[in-house]
């Protein structure tokens, strides 16, 4: 996290958006904290604390800034380039595990004492875990409260809280106002949650930093949908997510500055994650700034970031899902792969009612793909092994490729089981575990792209021209994907330019 005084008080004076999400300025005369980019007055030197995080700031009895909100701005971008053990604890914060599991939980998933994790996460973020998850309901507490109708109590479920007393006193505590105070003062357009049947349909906006580039973000989301599970209609891609909850439908849609996004929900206490999940999948926290200004430095690789600054890596919303649907791919065309995936997920999915039309399942979960007859998995015998392979160990909790996985260890888990090489593994390292390094060398789009900038395509040569990408070769695959005439590189309709 950046907090030296120098660098923060220049993006201050500056109202550098860059560093929103990077730290957050304490005035002491005010009793406010704001995000570098304030609109009001910078303040005075020697009245600013900054601190790493917004959860850092309440701890000290600061409050919001009304005007800012700076809750509201982009999750640091440093937790998608880190695997040590404080980013792998704010992935798993993020996607609610402190909430429905308590510390004890996080310690369990992580593999560390609750004294290790609280005392590195403190010396980090200047908060606990649970000052930082108490952060997280706040902020969605304050989305639900000024954007929808849902009755305050819904809000405090869905927000995380455990009792209405504690919604009230974190509201007041965090926005200087009660939750009815909060709402009353809101200048946002409301909308009415609607309920359909079993579902709660709540819109939102998701920000991010600029430039956004998004053909071959969401034309890769596209180009790769299984049917069933994943669809793009009317510029918004669509797509079925397993929650803790139940299941949920999710519609994202690139606007100017946002995502917007439209989520069902069985369960209101799902939105945390949900939210979590999609940003995590439109890589929505990245600093396209900061990584464009390093690839652009590489000669060959340069001309093709000009061309199309803010390029993000497509992730998942689900790690054990796509490093399955990795192993359905593999030697095959998308097309093939989108087949055998559909035929997979209409024989073992979850079913759902998708309240808006055209999705019909949740994919499998890996036990029921670890189950699945041979006439399903129509593919060879070496494959269908290696998925088989692939799906116990996964639901045997052998081998984990969540977010929050330790990327060492979960390569090395991969690389063991038969039948799983490489590609497979830098695939699931690229868009599953967010390793924003990671280099799928063997690749054909990669090598073809290679070869086409006169690189070295192949081996260690290929690994030694791809050098002066580090750290950010993921984002360089997406430049070398996007010169080739792929189907992933675009959308399958024409799209307004955003970001």
């Amino acid at each position: 996290m950046i907090t030296d005084q120098q660098t923060c008080m220049t993006a201050v004076r500056s109202r550098d958006a860059r560093f929103d999400g990077w730290f957050v300025t304490g005035v002491r005369t005010t009793g406010i904290y704001c995000r570098p980019s304030c609109p009001a007055t910078p303040p005075k030197a020697r009245n600013i604390t900054f601190y790493p995080s917004a959860a850092a700031a309440q701890a000290h009895g600061f409050r919001a800034c009304k005007r800012c909100r700076p809750d509201a701005s982009p999750g640091s971008p440093e937790w998608n380039a880190r695997a040590d053990l404080v980013a792998r604890a704010m992935r798993l914060i993020a996607d609610g595990v402190v909430d429905r599991e308590g510390i004890d939980g996080l310690s369990r998933r992580l593999g560390y004492s609750t004294r290790q994790i609280e005392r590195q996460v403190r010396a980090e973020l200047g908060a606990s875990p649970l000052a930082l998850a108490r952060a997280q309901r706040a902020q969605t507490a304050r989305v639900l409260i000024e954007t929808t109708t849902l009755p305050l109590t819904q809000v405090a479920h869905a927000a995380g809280f455990g009792s209405i007393r504690s919604f009230n006193d974190t509201v007041r505590a965090v926005f200087a106002m009660a939750p009815r105070q909060l709402r009353s003062h809101s200048r946002v357009a409301v909308e009415q949650v609607q309920t359909r049947s079993a579902w709660h349909h709540l819109p939102l906006r998701l920000p991010y930093r600029r430039p956004l580039r998004f053909d071959n973000l969401f034309g890769h989301l596209v180009a790769t949908a299984v049917p069933g599970v994943e669809e793009w209609r009317q510029d918004t891609y669509r797509r079925t997510l397993r929650l803790p909850h139940g299941p949920a439908v999710v519609a994202l849609r690139p606007e100017d500055g946002y995502v917007a996004a439209r989520v069902w929900l069985h369960d209101l206490a799902d939105l945390p994650v949900a939210i979590s999940r999609c940003r995590w999948l439109l890589d929505l926290d990245a600093d396209p700034q900061a990584i464009d200004a390093h690839l652009s430095a590489d000669p060959v690789l340069g001309p093709l970031v000009a061309a199309a600054p803010g390029r993000r890596v497509p992730r998942t919303v689900d790690g054990a899902e796509l490093a399955l649907r990795l192993v359905i791919g593999q030697q095959i065309s998308t097309r093939a792969a989108r087949t055998h995936a559909a035929r997979l997920v209409a024989a073992h999915g979850e079913r759902i009612d998708d309240p808006d039309g055209g999705l019909t399942a949740v994919f499998p979960d890996a036990a029921a793909v670890a189950g699945a007859s041979d006439g399903t998995l129509a593919m060879p015998q070496s494959r269908r092994l290696t998925l088989r392979g692939l799906a116990t160990a996964l639901a045997d909790g052998n081998i984990d490729v969540s977010a929050s996985a330790d990327w060492t260890s979960a390569r090395q888990d991969l690389l063991a089981l038969p039948g799983i090489g490489p590609w497979t593994v830098e695939g699931v390292a690229m868009r599953a575990f967010g390793d924003p390094d990671a280099f799928p060398a063997t690749d054909l789009g990669v090598r073809q792209a290679m070869a086409r900038l006169g690189l070295p395509d192949q081996g260690r040569a290929a690994q030694d021209a791809s050098s002066p990408w580090r750290p950010w070769r993921a984002y360089a695959v997406q430049h070398l994907w996007a010169s080739g005439p792929h189907e992933i590189n675009q959308l399958p309709e024409q799209a307004r330019s955003h970001g």
